[in-house]
C-alpha cells in the first residue's frame, strides 16, 4: 500500500482560558522539508513538536502551524504602574488637568505597558501534543486515501503498457517479414548475383540486430515487478522511480530497434504513459 505525500490535517482544542489550533499541511519533496510556526512562548518546546512531526511524516514538504487565541480573562500583558506614575507626576509639571485627562496622557507614553514571559504550563502542553497526534492521524489517513488513487492510476496505466506490449508482440512477426523484404529488394536492387549463403548469413546477423525478444521479456518483468512493488509494505515513490526508469530503457530500445512505423506508433503511446507513471510517482511517500 503506498501512501502519497500530500496531505492536509487539523486539531482544534478548547481550553478554559485558550482555543488551540493545529494545522498540518504536506506536499510532495524529496525529502523532509518541515517548517514550522509557533508562538514565541512555546519556542523552547519546537523542537519537541518537529521531532514529533518528523516521525510520523518522513518525506514531503511539511507546513506546520500552532495557533493559540486567548478566551478568557488570563493576559500576560500588565500595566506598567511605576512608569505610568512617573509620566504623570512629570505631566503635572507641564500641563494643568485633573487625574483622569493626565492618566489617558500618560498611557499613551513608551514602555506604559509590559509583556510579561508565560512559562509553559506542562499540562497544556500535553494538551498540545495530543492536538499534534490526533492532527496527524487525520492528515495521515489523507495520505492514504490519496495513495489508493495513485495505486488505481498506476495499476491503470501499467496495464495499458501491458496491453500495448502485447500488440507489439503480436506484429513483431510482421516486422520481422518486413525486414527481410526490405533487405531482399535492395539486394536485388543492385542487380548483382549473389551468394544465396552469405545472403542468408547477412539476413540472419541483421535479424538479430533487430530482435527484441529479451526487451520485450524484460519489459514484462519490470512490469510485474512494479505492480508488485505498488501492494508491498516497503512500497515508496523512489522505488518505483527507479523501476520506472528501466521501464523506460526497455521501451527506449523497442523503439530504437523496432524500424517499423506500427511498432514505433505503439512504442510512443507506451512512452506517454509511463510519463504519466513517473510524474505521480515524484508524489509517493
Amino acid at each position: 500500500m503506498i501512501q502519497s505525500m500530500t496531505g492536509y490535517g487539523k486539531a482544534i482544542v478548547q481550553l478554559p482560558s485558550k482555543k488551540i489550533t493545529v494545522e498540518i499541511k504536506s506536499l510532495n519533496s524529496k525529502s523532509l522539508d518541515l517548517n514550522t510556526r509557533v508562538p514565541s512562548s512555546y519556542r523552547e518546546k519546537e523542537l519537541v513538536m518537529r521531532d514529533r512531526l518528523a516521525k510520523s511524516l518522513e518525506r514531503g514538504k511539511v507546513d506546520f502551524n500552532l495557533y493559540v487565541e486567548v478566551t478568557g480573562e488570563a493576559t500576560t500583558t500588565k500595566l506598567n504602574e511605576t512608569v505610568v506614575k512617573e509620566y504623570m507626576s512629570q505631566l503635572r509639571n507641564v500641563v494643568d488637568g485633573d487625574e483622569v485627562e493626565l492618566l489617558k496622557m500618560a498611557v499613551r507614553m513608551p514602555e506604559t505597558l509590559k509583556t510579561e514571559r508565560e512559562e509553559i504550563d506542562e499540562a497544556e502542553f500535553k494538551v498540545i501534543m495530543n492536538a499534534i497526534d490526533d492532527a496527524l492521524v487525520h492528515i495521515n489517513k489523507y495520505r492514504t486515501d490519496e495513495g489508493k488513487v495513485l495505486e488505481d492510476d498506476f495499476l491503470l496505466r501499467s496495464k495499458k503498457i501491458a496491453s500495448l506490449l502485447e500488440e507489439v508482440i503480436t506484429i513483431d512477426p510482421q516486422r520481422m517479414d518486413n525486414v527481410k523484404e526490405r533487405l531482399r529488394k535492395a539486394v536485388s536492387d543492385l542487380k548483382e548475383n549473389v551468394d544465396e549463403n552469405r545472403f542468408e548469413q547477412e539476413l540472419v546477423y541483421y535479424l538479430e540486430k533487430y530482435d527484441i525478444t529479451e526487451e520485450k521479456v524484460r519489459l514484462q518483468n519490470h512490469l510485474n515487478y512494479f505492480n508488485q512493488s505498488i501492494q508491498s509494505n516497503d512500497s515508496n515513490g523512489k522505488k518505483l522511480g527507479f523501476i520506472s526508469q528501466e521501464i523506460g530503457r526497455e521501451i527506449n530500445t523497442i523503439g530504437s530497434k523496432s524500424n517499423f512505423a506500427p511498432m514505433q506508433q505503439l512504442v510512443v503511446q507506451m512512452k506517454d504513459e509511463l510519463e504519466k507513471i513517473k510524474e505521480q510517482a515524484l508524489n509517493v511517500l
